[in-house]
């Protein structure tokens, strides 16, 4: 049997900018913005290229998400690309002996960047190694 994860909750204060910042900012795709039963929002987002997508939420602790991580091939590319939206973007980092350091590293999977959303839900974008 599978087990796919498939959707994460992010808490978040406000709807309409966390969709304005995950869509816009970083790129996600909005998949659904609907009304749902409750009077409740549904706003689901998946970053282009993932089997795993993102609900809006209200009913958690506003920033309480952290770690969430986003495995790109090019560090560096994605980078440039959350910068170049507008995104508050890190600067490119490795770990080296526990240690982080500034640019990339030598290590597979050492290498990434950081960012948060309006309401401090921290997110990580780790370069994969060409061989995984």
């Amino acid at each position: 049997m599978d087990w796919n994860l498939e959707v994460v909750p992010v808490p978040v204060s406000d709807v309409d900018r966390a969709k304005a910042f995950y869509s816009e900012q970083v790129g996600f795709n909005v998949d659904i913005d609907q009304e749902i039963p409750g009077g409740r929002r549904l706003v689901q987002l998946t970053p282009p290229g993932s089997g795993c997508s993102i609900h809006l939420v209200t009913d958690g602790e506003p920033g309480s998400v952290k770690g969430l991580t986003l495995v790109v091939g090019d560090v560096e590319a994605a980078h440039a690309e959350l910068a170049g939206r507008g995104a508050p973007v890190s600067d490119v980092v490795h770990f080296e002996d526990g240690v982080q350091r500034p640019g990339r590293g030598e290590k597979p999977w050492s290498t990434m960047i950081f960012f948060s959303d309006p309401d401090d839900n921290h997110w990580v974008v780790q370069e994969r190694p060409a061989s995984a």
